[in-house]
């Protein structure tokens, strides 16, 4: 089968070159190779040929041989080789237009500039990569055939798609058959790629990048989701003469890809459907008849590869500054922008995209979130009129601590909407407009508590409670400022608090006779710092008690064990407190206060981040009142008790938000998206009458994640309204007649 030696989107840049009738077939399978080159004189330094097809610079000197390579694995380029020799001679290659702008502006390559940075350097050495792999379905062959055993080779190939050496001797692509329809592409059948796969430079950078689940604190900020699995992952449509894509593509149904290759086709635009390839790790887009690339692809956060080599771009959609963990963008032979372009030339793709981000445009805010009844409306207003009913309200937010708001977490949000200063003014005038009963914040550290919340939030009728985690016990006056921890802000004017109580999970474990001898405790919960604050509340009209609970879970998955232990210890402890508040009398002047017989009959309200979807050993606790001994998420490690008898309560809870049949999503990074925040409610003493709904969900299609412009921090607020049920008189025994 013959494969066309370039692109058909470049054939007529290719017309004109004086050793045209020379190109050879850079196909993979053309290994009988016999030439006769003719001896060139040598000639003065001129710019090189006009094909972006052809590999411009070389490892050594240059002569007209080195511009027809006829295999792409004869002459791989050396990552650690200086072209400054063979670079600097000569200006960026025309895109086979003439454009005055482009033709007139100098590379590092060039005459005018004799230094070459080593972030162009690096562009120009891809570049030349991507030019040499025009021909059809390129990489693919070129995968199948590196798959293959080959006996006694005197130069090993290596498959660049494998994540790891495996033993197996099956092809790993699906190669193209003559049989195959023109345009069929060649799939990848290799295992997703690891960033280390994709370019030389990503193994040691990844973890440097910023992200939102890699941090350079010991708290990651939350759980990530996994990619879709498949047998599959890289997807090969390069050189085979592709004129449009349609937006109904069934392309961008896979999305699971890791790699797509769409080079050296006949491409004049790209649809904004590539958003839903949400996996992407590298885009080649090269060699086209682009004129611009869509807004869109901001939206590929995983992306570290994208090449837009040889094309007819100008400029760039600030939307691509949310590429936040991108290593390449590949600019070389468009007629770029100037300024865009000596952004890459002197700092590198990250300064760009730093550019590009934090020049975006605020986009339109969402619509305003509504709330969700579940009572209707001549309920609501029976309600209303009833001097007996009892209504009250909770708003639970992590707010994002600012020393958790660094770019390395969350690179994809402008600096500007990053800062504190501009983050405090949204999250209080969000809390102050919403005006709830119960404020339950999360992520507060001792300055913000101190110096903002309680100045701002007393003007409005708060009193406040707070504790910072166990940490700032053993740090200095100046660091231990920044310690976040829990604050909990009730109405003065409505209620009076009777106690409050911090939960140190740490120090309960310690304190359990059953887990002291187990090697569990000591190397898996003693080391997590997380707490809870729990208040306890008196109406002052009506004498009504309150239980209220504010909690911060530990966030990592390998750690679900935890997770579940803290929560057994916050509920073993709330069952305490309630049972010892039932026997407290009431006061004398709340006549109509109600008499608690046992700990049961008290309203309890536990909101928090609980960094557990509704799947986990969590939920199920909270939610049944019961979990196994064995439960999964116990991970077989031992934790007294717990392991031996399971896990059992008689709250009677529920997730306000499971009654109103929401699952909104309160965590929405682009590593992760769903619901790990919940408000959490005694059954037998409490109804929901309200919930604020989720954010527009057209909004979010649009947005990478947050905070953003308009939501301060990673997790959204979420309210509950209640209704307190009167607590049922004991049942009167039968009068002897």
């Amino acid at each position: 089968m013959f494969y066309p030696s370039q692109s058909p989107a470049i054939s007529h840049k290719l017309a004109n070159h004086p050793h045209h009738v020379n190109v050879q077939d850079q196909s993979p399978w053309s290994r009988n190779v016999n030439h006769t080159h003719t001896h060139h004189p040598q000639q003065s330094i001129g710019p090189p040929p006009p094909s972006p097809g052809y590999p411009l610079y070389t490892n050594g000197a240059v002569n007209p041989i080195q511009h027809h390579p006829h295999h792409p694995l004869s002459h791989p380029p050396l990552p650690h080789h200086q072209h400054q020799n063979s670079l600097s001679h000569y200006p960026s290659p025309p895109n086979g237009h003439n454009h005055p702008q482009h033709m007139g502006q100098a590379s590092p390559g060039s005459v005018g500039s004799q230094i070459i940075t080593p972030h162009w350097q690096q562009q120009l050495l891809k570049c030349e990569m991507i030019r040499s792999s025009r021909s059809s379905h390129h990489r693919a062959r070129a995968s199948a055939m590196a798959s293959r055993t080959v006996i006694k080779s005197a130069i090993p190939i290596t498959n660049p798609n494998l994540v790891k050496p495996s033993t197996s001797t099956n092809a790993d692509i699906t190669e193209s058959s003559p049989n195959d329809l023109p345009g069929t592409p060649a799939l990848s059948s290799t295992p997703a790629l690891s960033a280390s796969e994709v370019s030389p430079s990503v193994a040691n950078a990844v973890v440097n990048h910023p992200s939102s689940t890699v941090g350079p604190i010991a708290e990651a900020p939350r759980p990530t989701a996994k990619a879709p699995q498949n047998t599959w992952s890289s997807l090969d449509m390069g050189g085979i003469n592709i004129k449009t894509i349609p937006p109904s593509s069934g392309l961008f149904t896979f999305t699971f890809l890791t790699n797509l290759y769409l080079n050296h086709n006949a491409l004049t635009s790209i649809p904004a459907g590539i958003a839903k390839l949400r996996h992407l790790e590298l885009l080649d887009l090269s060699g086209n008849n682009l004129p611009t690339v869509p807004a869109e692809l901001g939206m590929l956060t995983q992306l570290k590869e994208l090449y837009l080599f040889d094309n007819h771009i100008v400029t760039l959609p600030p939307e691509l500054g949310s590429l936040h963990q991108l290593q390449t963008i590949g600019v070389e032979g468009n007629p770029m922008d100037t300024s865009l372009k000596a952004i890459v030339q002197k700092d590198g793709t990250s300064a760009l995209i730093s550019y590009l981000r934090d020049s975006c445009p605020v986009p339109s805010p969402p619509p305003e979130r509504l709330w969700k009844s579940l009572i209707s409306p001549q309920e609501r207003e029976a309600l209303a009129t009833d001097p007996a009913t009892e209504t009250l309200s909770a708003l639970c937010y992590n707010i994002l601590c600012e020393k958790y708001a660094t770019e390395r977490l969350y690179g994809y949000t402008p600096s500007w909407a990053l800062n504190w200063d501009y983050r405090k003014e949204l999250i209080l005038t969000e809390i102050m407009n919403y005006d709830t009963d119960f404020l339950c914040l999360q992520e507060v550290d001792i300055t913000q508590y101190e110096d903002y919340f309680v100045k701002h939030l007393q003007g409005q009728g708060y009193e406040g409670i707070y504790w910072p985690k166990s940490r700032y016990k053993t740090m200095s006056d100046a660091d231990r400022r920044q310690v976040d921890g829990c604050a909990t802000f009730y109405k003065a004017d409505k209620f009076s608090l009777v106690e409050r109580q911090l939960i140190e999970f740490s120090t309960l474990a310690m304190q359990r006779p059953d887990f002291k001898k187990t090697d569990d405790m000591f190397n898996r919960v003693l080391g997590k710092d997380h707490i809870a604050v729990i208040c306890l509340l008196e109406a002052k009209e009506t004498g009504t008690r309150i239980i209220l609970a504010n909690a911060h879970i530990h966030w990592n998955h390998a750690y679900r064990d935890v997770k579940l232990v803290q929560v057994a210890l916050l509920v073993d402890e709330i069952e305490k407190i309630a049972a010892n508040f039932a026997r407290l009398p009431p006061k004398p002047d709340t006549p109509r206060a109600p008499v608690y017989s046992d700990g049961s009959k008290i309203p309890v309200i536990i909101c928090g981040d609980f960094n557990s979807v509704p799947s986990s050993g969590v939920y199920e606790f909270l939610a049944n009142g019961s979990v196994p001994p064995d439960h999964p998420d116990f991970m077989s490690h031992l934790y007294g008790r717990y392991t031996t008898d399971g896990l059992r309560h008689r709250l009677g809870l529920k997730s306000a938000n499971a009654t109103a049949g929401e699952t909104p999503l309160t965590n929405y990074t682009p590593g992760y998206q769903g619901e790990i925040d919940y408000i959490w409610y005694s059954t037998a003493n409490l109804a929901v009458n309200a919930v604020l709904g989720e954010v527009d969900r057209g909004y979010l299609e649009k947005v990478v994640g947050f905070p953003n412009a308009h939501f301060p921090s990673d997790h959204v607020c979420i309210i509950s309204e209640f209704r307190v049920k009167p607590p049922r008189p004991p049942a009167l025994l039968p009068t002897a007649s």
